[in-house]
């Protein structure tokens, strides 16, 4: 049996697409849940910079600066694909060709917009790719952060 190379996630938005596009891309610190297990949400600043070749990261209450991924493709407000620079520990990976890659598209549902997230890629993260995977599927990731979404679409209405 040929191994799984993709997760995918999604979840109602209540707000309309370009609200939910900016959500995701402008106001990245009110959903973020940080992938770095030594710092606390509450404590970073959190952001996309909305261009390709546009870095994500945050800036943690230390003053680290880790970049969790690269802007590899941008449609607004249709999606953002992503480069994941974090390995299956939180260490962050600083080449993004090195990385798996994230698709997060944002479709219309009457007033409310369906966002769905693909990770896949994982091979590029190597031996370790597998790890990367079963850690970034859990409830304490992208379940989380489409709930961290949903919440704060909830907020701004």
């Amino acid at each position: 049996m040929a191994p799984e190379n993709e997760c995918r996630f999604d979840g109602l938005l209540d707000l309309p697409r370009e609200r939910a596009f900016s959500l995701f891309v402008d106001r990245s610190d009110l959903w973020w849940s940080t992938p770095f297990g030594d710092t606390s949400d509450e404590e970073s600043e959190v952001a996309i910079e909305p261009l390709v070749g546009g870095s994500c990261y945050e800036n943690d209450a230390a003053g680290q600066h880790r970049v969790w991924g690269t802007v590899l493709s941008f449609e607004s407000p249709l999606y953002v694909r992503l480069a994941w620079q974090v390995s299956e520990d939180g260490t962050p990976i600083p080449d993004p060709g090195t990385a798996s890659r994230v698709m997060a598209s944002f479709r219309e549902v009457g007033e409310k917009t369906r966002i769905e997230i693909v990770h896949s890629e994982f091979l590029r993260h190597g031996e370790r790719g597998a790890q990367v995977m079963e850690h970034v599927r859990t409830s304490g990731w992208w379940p989380r952060i489409i709930e961290n979404l949903q919440n704060a679409a909830k907020n701004m209405k």
